[in-house]
């Protein structure tokens, strides 16, 4: 009897020796959930400050400018942007120092009753990043409720007064019910006194005929030729500039660093780009000044895409590969050697219609036509985050046309494969050029206004 009372006595106190460790490891596990979710909420509740209307809480200098730096921070803000696709967001477009990175807060100025909400932000580096110390990040806050900011101020400290702090206009806060334009084309920057006048024409007007409304182009700088054109289509309501004075904030003192490694920031121009079109554009063209997105199997870009569509329902983005047609390889046809063209700086893409075949080791490089309300971060040649199926595009239906100078690492010319796919567009191209060219530069002082320049 005592045997067996003992041995009871054993199993309840293993028993309860179990029921311990089982009651420790669910309130362990309890409290660290709790934790973690507090944690979260933390994350997103806002640290309310209310005030009355007539406080300067609310009232920083508001930011025109395209780049602005904040003050003790390794942070260039570009700008904000309403997205509520997902949550009720505000996504800042920003530059970051990778190593530098602090806390940063969101101070909306609620648009009802005036008073601050500040909320804790979350620093989203685009996956794309290089070993280049600065480069693209999304500030993203999500937005109280009942607050409505039409601004925001980003600071590093939830206390203290932002009313010397800059603000920053929420863009996209109403998205409009129609499109002012079906295609815009976003050029990814313009540096340096490149002189190509004629082919920037091109260019110009090819994006015009496949059916570009607006072409946005981010300015460094530019040649007086270029300069003298881009207010000739500014005027006529092609262009638009947006300023875009990089240099001016980002350091390249480092010996092993130079602007071309970071492409002048092109990554932040095109996913701007993309946003400040979410609701302007049905479409967005995101490539450079040499390059043409080129149908091969339709007229036009409305035609394409209309087609790519209902053959690939729920596609957002489409991916063109890149195909070289070096400026050092001529034609033999003398057709389009206009005369009217020889004395105007620059190439002739109707001349160059050899390119260089397909590397079957290398991946060639591809440029995009986008559905902008279907991206939400974008690399220069894919889209990272998005909501729309990827197609690319097959080359018999279109290709990226892509003529520039010849460089060492490209193949020999006999390699080359002749593609006259441009000249379908020959004759509307000649005289879409001649007449920028003639109003421009009137015939009888034409020559003196070149030398001049």
């Amino acid at each position: 009897m005592a045997k067996v009372t003992g041995t009871l006595l054993q199993h309840l106190k293993e028993m309860m020796s179990r029921y311990r460790r089982m009651t420790s490891l669910v309130l362990v596990t309890f409290l660290t959930i709790l934790s973690f979710g507090a944690y979260f909420w933390l994350m997103q509740t806002p640290f309310l400050v209310k005030t009355k209307p007539s406080t300067d809480l609310c009232k920083g200098e508001i930011v025109n400018e395209t780049i602005t730096a904040l003050q003790y921070n390794k942070t260039l803000i570009i700008s904000p942007y309403h997205d509520d696709r997902q949550q009720n967001l505000t996504r800042v477009i920003a530059i970051v120092h990778y190593k530098k990175i602090q806390d940063l807060y969101c101070w909306f100025c609620c648009s009802h009753d005036g008073h601050v909400s500040i909320i804790r932000a979350t620093v989203d580096i685009h996956l794309d990043r290089t070993e280049f110390p600065v480069g693209m990040a999304d500030i993203v806050c999500l937005e109280p409720r009942g607050c409505f900011p039409k601004y925001v101020s980003i600071h590093s400290s939830p206390r203290g007064k932002i009313d010397k702090i800059p603000r920053f206009e929420i863009r996209n806060r109403v998205p409009r019910d129609s499109f002012s334009a079906e295609f815009t084309v976003c050029l990814s920057g313009m540096f340096g006194n490149d002189s190509n006048v004629l082919q920037f024409i091109q260019s110009m007007e090819m994006y015009k005929i496949l059916g570009a409304q607006k072409v946005l182009i981010y300015m460094y700088s530019c040649s007086q030729l270029i300069q003298k054109l881009l207010k000739f289509y500014v005027a006529e309501g092609t262009v638009e500039i947006i300023p875009w004075p990089i240099l001016s904030h980002v350091n390249f003192s480092s010996f092993w660093y130079s602007p071309k490694d970071w492409y002048y920031g092109k990554t932040t121009v095109v996913n701007d780009c993309i946003y400040r079109n979410m609701y302007r554009s049905k479409y967005v063209i995101l490539n450079d000044i040499d390059e043409i997105i080129l149908p091969i199997k339709y007229p036009s870009w409305k035609t394409m895409i209309s087609n790519l569509e209902d053959q690939n329902p729920g596609t957002g983005i489409f991916l063109f590969e890149n195909y070289l047609f070096p400026q050092n390889v001529f034609s033999s046809i003398d057709t389009f050697k206009i005369s009217f063209w020889k004395i105007v700086p620059g190439a002739n893409i109707l001349q160059h219609i050899y390119r260089e075949p397909t590397r079957l080791r290398f991946s060639n490089q591809r440029k995009m036509i986008v559905n902008p309300r279907k991206v939400v971060q974008t690399s220069l040649h894919s889209v990272l985050k998005g909501y729309g199926r990827t197609l690319e595009v097959p080359r018999e239906i279109a290709i990226l046309y892509h003529c520039r100078k010849h460089t060492k690492k490209e193949i020999p010319r006999k390699y080359l494969i002749r593609d006259a796919s441009i000249w379908r567009y020959n004759m509307s191209l000649i005289n879409n050029v001649n007449k920028v060219l003639k109003e421009q530069f009137p015939r009888k002082s034409f020559k003196s206004i070149w030398k001049k320049f």
